[in-house]
């Protein structure tokens, strides 16, 4: 099954200059949570942004070009692969767009904040084609800017 997982901020904004535009350690351990043991799938820009491949994941990157540091797939592979086991596209937009349509779920985190000037964007998501399965709203915690609001969106 292919899943997405992101956090956005009000507008939908994901990225500011190539990185995560708040700091918020609740969401990233709903995102540990949720994708330990699962493969991850990201684009190139979203693999070189991290500091280490993701541990206790397996770890692709969506690209025409061969890797020496990472596993690397195209689309119609990881499209492939998805029939057979649990995969997590875990960004960047533009892989977002391209895999929306193959989404079963998709678990948003909504930050709630507004960020001026960002640059990277979440997909819409279609509410005549996935329906709120469960939501729950989060107060920030001493590691958090904000407060959040866990969604998990499921295609009807």
């Amino acid at each position: 099954m292919l899943m997405m997982i992101f956090a956005c901020d009000l507008n939908g904004v994901i990225g500011k200059n190539g990185d995560l535009p708040w700091r918020q350690s609740t969401d990233l351990q709903f995102f540990k949570k949720t994708t330990l043991g699962k493969t991850v799938i990201m684009g190139r820009k979203t693999w070189e942004s991290l500091p280490f491949p993701l541990p206790g994941r397996r770890n692709i990157v969506i690209s025409r070009s061969n890797r020496d540091d990472v596993d690397v797939m195209s689309v119609q592979e990881t499209r492939e692969l998805a029939k057979t086991e649990d995969v997590f596209i875990i960004g960047g937009g533009e892989i977002y767009s391209v895999f929306i349509e193959d989404s079963s779920v998709i678990y948003r985190t909504v930050i709630n904040s507004e960020v001026e000037d960002g640059d990277t964007f979440a997909p819409e998501i279609n509410t005549e084609e996935f329906e709120l399965s469960s939501e729950q709203i989060v107060k920030a915690g001493v590691k958090d800017d904000f407060d959040m609001t866990f969604q998990k969106w499921t295609r009807k």
